[in-house]
C-alpha cells in the first residue's frame, strides 16, 4: 500500500475510533434490525418503544435484517462486559421492557462471568450458523446507518489496497478470484471490467444494477439495507478497475429503505473522502449519484435499464453493441449487480486465494438465496457455490411448516423453472442447474402439495407475458400464447397436441427474442414439460381420459 494511501487510510480509522469512543464507548448497545421485511411485521414500532426506555448509559443503533426474516423483529442487546441478550419476534411492549431486564440479567451475571440469553428458540442462530457469509457479512449487526462502523470493521480496506495495486493488478486480481456475475449471466467480472477499460473512448461509465422487480427476489435489498458502504466500496473498486470516473446506482423505484440507506452512505463516502475527488490522496477520482427505476422485470435486462437512465422507452437495445462498448450515452460502460460488487472488498482485503478456495471446482465464492413459500425459516441466506438444494430449503430453510412436505422448488424467478422434489440434492452452481432450462437465479420458492406444478408454471408464465415490453414479435405474441395454452390445459379442454405446440412455443419464444426476459419466458414451461409431462398430458384433454 503507497505510503499516502495508508496514511489516509489510518487517519480515517483512528477518527472513527474516537468517534465512536466518545458516543458510545462502556455503553450497552442495542441493536434493532429495520429492513423492508420486519418493517412489514412493526420492526419500526418496535424501535421507537426501545428508544424510549433507553437509560442514559445505553445506545440504540439501527441494523438492517440478518436475513432471518422469520425471526423479525429482531432486538440483540450486548454490554460492555459481554453479556448478551437476544429477542426475536419483538413486540413493542417487549421492546420497551428489555433495557431494564437486560440490566438486571446482566447485573445478576457480574459474579459469574458473561453470560447469553435468548428469548426464543435458536431458530435463527440456527439459520445464521449454517451459512459461509461473505457479501452479507455484518449484515444485522453493523450500524446501517453510521460510515463508522463500517470502517472499523474493516471497511474500505480492499479500496484501500486496489488504489495502492493500481488498475492492472485489481484486475489481475480478480481474475485470479474467479468472480462470475451474480446477476444471472455469471459473466467473469474481471472481463467485464478489462473490457470498458479497453475502449478508448471516455468517460466510461459504473451502473449498479439494484433493480430486481421480478417476485421472490430480495436479495440486493438486504445489501443495500444492511451493508450500503460494501456495495459501494465494491464500486469503487470496479471503477478504477475499469477506468469508469462515474458510478450510477439504479434502485427499483419500489424500494424505497434500500434507496434511503444508500443514498445517506453515499453521502458519508463523500465527506469522508472515499468518493469524490482524489479518493484517499491516490489521485483517483469517482463520482456517484443514485437513480431509481422505471419499474418493471424487463428494467433488471442491462440495455433496458440504460434505455430508461436515457429518458428513453422501457425496452431493450439490439446488441452488439455490448454495453462495455457502447453503453451509456455511447459510452463504455460496466453494469454489474449489488451481490457481485458486494463480494469484490473481501477479494481485495482478504485475496483472491481466500474467494477462490469458497465453492466447488470452478465454480467460485458464495450465493445469495432469497427463500420463500412453504418453509419453516423464510429469509435470505448466503452459501458456497455447490451447495444442494437440500441443504439451503431443509436444513436452513427448515423445511415445510405444519408437518407438509416440500413438493416442487420454483427455482430463480420467472426465468427458470419448477425443480421436483426429487431434485432436491442438485447442487448450486452458475447457469442452468438442469438441461430443461432451470437456473440459478437468486430466488427459491419453496411449494408443497397445495400448488400443482400447473398453476405454478401458468404464474410463472403469466408474470412473464405481464412484464414483456413488447418490442419484439415473439414475446410479445408468444407469451400470452402459452397462457392461454396453460389455461386451456388447466380447464381439461386441450387437446394432447397442444403440448407439442405449447413446446415449440417455448423453444420459439427463447429462440428469437430480443433481451433475457423473452430468451428465459419459455423456461417455466419447458421444465414443466420436462418433469410433469405425464401430468399435464392427463390434464389436458378430458376426453382422452374418458376414453383410456
Amino acid at each position: 500500500m503507497t505510503d499516502a494511501v495508508a496514511a489516509a487510510m489510518e487517519s480515517l480509522r483512528s477518527a472513527a475510533r474516537a468517534r465512536m469512543q466518545a458516543q458510545r464507548g462502556g455503553k450497552t448497545r442495542f441493536v434493532v434490525q429495520i429492513g423492508h421485511c420486519s418493517q412489514a411485521v412493526g420492526a419500526r414500532d418496535v424501535a421507537a418503544a426501545l428508544s424510549a426506555a433507553l437509560p442514559p448509559d445505553a445506545y440504540m443503533v439501527v441494523a438492517g435484517c440478518d436475513g432471518a426474516c422469520f425471526a423479525a423483529p429482531k432486538i440483540v442487546a450486548a454490554d460492555a462486559a459481554g453479556n448478551t441478550r437476544r429477542l426475536t419476534n419483538a413486540t413493542p411492549a417487549q421492546a420497551a421492557a428489555l433495557p431494564a431486564d437486560f440490566a438486571r440479567q446482566c447485573a445478576d451475571a457480574n459474579a459469574a462471568g458473561p453470560s447469553a440469553q435468548s428469548d426464543s428458540v435458536d431458530a435463527d442462530a440456527d439459520f445464521l450458523s449454517m451459512q459461509r457469509r461473505v457479501a452479507l457479512d455484518g449484515c444485522g449487526e453493523l450500524d446501517a446507518e453510521d460510515i463508522d462502523e463500517y470502517i472499523l470493521y474493516g471497511g474500505y480496506a480492499g479500496l484501500a489496497r486496489a488504489l495502492s495495486l493500481g488498475p492492472d493488478a485489481t484486475l489481475d486480481e480478480a481474475r485470479a478470484s474467479g468472480l462470475r456475475g451474480r446477476g444471472g449471466a455469471y459473466f467473469p467480472a474481471a472481463i467485464k471490467w478489462q473490457g470498458a477499460r479497453g475502449v478508448k473512448s471516455e468517460p466510461r461509465y459504473l451502473v449498479v444494477n439494484c433493480e430486481e422487480g421480478e417476485p421472490g427476489i430480495f436479495k440486493d435489498r438486504h445489501l443495500m439495507e444492511g451493508a450500503p458502504h460494501r456495495i459501494i466500496e465494491g464500486a469503487a473498486i470496479a471503477a478504477f478497475a475499469a477506468g469508469a470516473s462515474a458510478a450510477y446506482i439504479y434502485i427499483n423505484a419500489e424500494a424505497n429503505l434500500s434507496a434511503e440507506r444508500m443514498r445517506r452512505a453515499v453521502a458519508q463516502a463523500q465527506e469522508r473522502g472515499l468518493l469524490g475527488a482524489d479518493i484517499l490522496g491516490s489521485g483517483c477520482s469517482l463520482d456517484a449519484r443514485l437513480l431509481r427505476g422505471a419499474g418493471g422485470y424487463v428494467c433488471g435486462d442491462e440495455t433496458t435499464l440504460l434505455n430508461t437512465m436515457e429518458g428513453k422507452r422501457r425496452e431493450p437495445r439490439q446488441r452488439p453493441p455490448f454495453p462495455t462498448e457502447a453503453g451509456l450515452w455511447g459510452k463504455p460502460t460496466v453494469i454489474n449487480n449489488a451481490e457481485t460488487l458486494a463480494s469484490v472488498p473481501y477479494i481485495m482485503s482478504a485475496g483472491a486465494d481466500a474467494f477462490a478456495a469458497i465453492g466447488a471446482g470452478d465454480d467460485n465464492g458464495t450465493k445469495i438465496i432469497g427463500l420463500s413459500g412453504a418453509a419453516r425459516r423464510p429469509g435470505v441466506m448466503e452459501v458456497p457455490m455447490g451447495t444442494t438444494l437440500r441443504r439451503i430449503v431443509e436444513d436452513i430453510g427448515g423445511g415445510a411448516p405444519d408437518g407438509r412436505a416440500i413438493a416442487n422448488l420454483a427455482v430463480g424467478g420467472p426465468s427458470s423453472g419448477l425443480l421436483p422434489a426429487a431434485m432436491l440434492d442438485t447442487p448450486i452452481k452458475p447457469g442452468l442447474l438442469h438441461e430443461s432450462g432451470v437456473m440459478l437465479g437468486t430466488g427459491i420458492i419453496a411449494l408443497d402439495g397445495a400448488v400443482s406444478p400447473t398453476d405454478a408454471v401458468r404464474a410463472l408464465a403469466a408474470y412473464n407475458a405481464a412484464e414483456s415490453c413488447g418490442k419484439c414479435t415473439p414475446c410479445r405474441e408468444g407469451t400470452p400464447r402459452m397462457v392461454a395454452l396453460l389455461d386451456a390445459i388447466a380447464a381439461g379442454g386441450a387437446a394432447s397436441s397442444d403440448l407439442d405446440d405449447l413446446r415449440a412455443l417455448a423453444e420459439l419464444v427463447n429462440a428469437a427474442s430480443l433481451c433475457g426476459l423473452g430468451q428465459a419466458a419459455g423456461n417455466p414451461v419447458l421444465s414443466a414439460l420436462h418433469f410433469y409431462g405425464d401430468e399435464l398430458a392427463l390434464t389436458a384433454s378430458g376426453a382422452d381420459r374418458a376414453g383410456g
